[in-house]
């Protein structure tokens, strides 16, 4: 264990919901969800005025409707997000050169490898403090949340605990003081199974699970999840912090507040981004070979599966059939019970050409479920999709039906703005893009 505070977890508050916020105007304070906006949908990220309502991501997108429904529900702009998420961590990479990103909005970044002149406390304090602050002007007003301790476990805790746009740093020492009054659940891989196993033994709170002893756990949990409890209970973490260096690709990754435990909402996760890294690839004009999935445990173990193409796709239907294959093949010899909190889709091996069709076949069409992110390749005006007038410049899609469709004029800089409705053919109406620039 560490003898100072040297990890710091950032965490930028209701990330995807803030982003919108922020560049619509007329959206800020008020309830805002972003994931599928169909009824099969389901809920990726929402704003703390819709968590009022109890509405929270990996929730069905009917079930948010009937608790806010005076929500403004988006289908969610990629790019916005990835440019915000670069922006962040290059901030954090200018703190250390040691940054483990676990999402777009998610990092650890080990401060003893970051040059400060001594590790105590008022010291990080201080540079967290300055470190918001900066993520805060530099992303044009985005709350972040952070935790700084002795262990990732702890400043991942800690980082939680006065959200949103908290700091909240655990002097070395007093750990398992701040953990103890705390419930089981705090602790990553105790999801409702294990935490019902647990309360049948009179376990609640982690000062209950930290007086039982190691051979106990391993007959209530079993010995990998056992071994696991007994040394995160007393606040025993030496994980470091790794800086990741993913190979060139063109991804796309959710993380869920809740942890997923469902095959099958996994597997539509998988389809959504699928889509979603084709759509990126053919507006690059790229194609890649290998298809990556990602997973990321409620334990923060990480598990990468990849299979590689005997030559390039952009194929929605081939990214999605081998990103649910891998998956499908992960869950045979790993156990998913304990819940998944990252899921994502990657392809590597790009190139700028793709095999032609040589049998002449017509490609399989992908079912569209309602899911995370809109694809930016989806047809159609998708609310919260940004666009531009001929006559009245940028704007987003408030909303669409019977032929025409409602947008409200605005951007980040210009306010809030007035609402026009146009024919959904209406030839002066264009769907808005950032300017093209090369996959990092």
């Amino acid at each position: 264990m560490r003898v100072h505070a040297s990890v710091l977890h950032l965490d930028l508050d209701a990330f995807f919901a803030s982003v919108e916020q922020r560049d619509k105007p007329s959206l800020r304070g008020k309830p805002v969800v972003v994931g599928g906006v169909g009824g099969r949908g389901v809920v990726s990220t929402a704003s703390y005025e819709a968590r009022r309502f109890g509405v929270r991501s990996a929730m069905s997108t009917r079930e948010a409707r009937s608790r806010c429904p005076h929500a403004a529900y988006l289908g969610g702009r990629f790019h916005a997000y990835r440019a915000a998420s670069e922006i962040v961590m290059g901030l954090l990479r200018e703190v250390s050169p040691l940054v483990e990103p676990l999402s777009l909005d998610e990092a650890f970044v080990d401060l003893a490898a970051g040059g400060l002149p001594d590790l105590e406390v008022p010291t990080v304090t201080e540079l967290a403090e300055e470190l918001r602050a900066r993520v805060a002007e530099a992303t044009g007003g985005l709350t972040a949340s952070v935790g700084v301790a002795s262990s990732k476990f702890v400043a991942k805790v800690a980082s939680d605990l006065d959200k949103p746009d908290g700091l909240v740093v655990v002097p070395p020492g007093t750990e398992a003081d701040l953990l103890r009054p705390m419930r089981v659940t705090v602790i990553p891989g105790v999801g409702p199974a294990t935490a019902e196993r647990l309360r049948r033994a009179g376990i609640h709170t982690v000062a209950d699970l930290e007086a039982v002893s190691l051979e106990e756990l391993v007959r209530l949990v079993g010995r990998a999840q056992g071994t696991g409890l007994f040394a995160l209970a007393r606040a025993d973490d030496d994980r470091p912090v790794v800086a990741e260096r993913e190979a060139k690709s063109v991804s796309v990754e959710g993380t869920y507040d809740t942890d997923l435990t469902d095959l099958g909402l996994m597997e539509q996760i998988l389809t959504r981004q699928g889509r979603d890294v084709a759509g990126r690839l053919r507006r690059h004009g790229l194609s890649g070979r290998t298809v990556t999935i990602k997973v990321r445990l409620h334990d923060f173990t990480t598990l990468n599966r990849s299979s590689t193409l005997p030559s390039p796709t952009d194929s929605p239907a081939t990214i999605t059939r081998l990103a649910k294959a891998l998956l499908s093949e992960l869950a045979a010899s790993t156990d998913l019970s304990g819940g998944v909190r990252l899921l994502g889709v990657g392809v590597s091996g790009l190139a700028d050409w793709i095999q032609e069709d040589l049998f002449g076949e017509a490609e399989e069409e992908v079912p569209e479920p309602e899911i995370e992110t809109v694809p930016e390749t989806r047809r159609g005006w998708v609310p919260g999709m940004d666009v531009v007038h001929d006559t009245h410049g940028r704007g987003w899609v408030w909303g669409s039906g019977r032929g025409v469709v409602t947008v409200r004029f605005e951007t980040a800089e210009t306010g809030p703005g007035p609402v026009r409705s146009f024919p959904t053919d209406d030839p002066a109406l264009h769907r808005w893009e950032p300017p093209v620039t090369e996959p990092a």
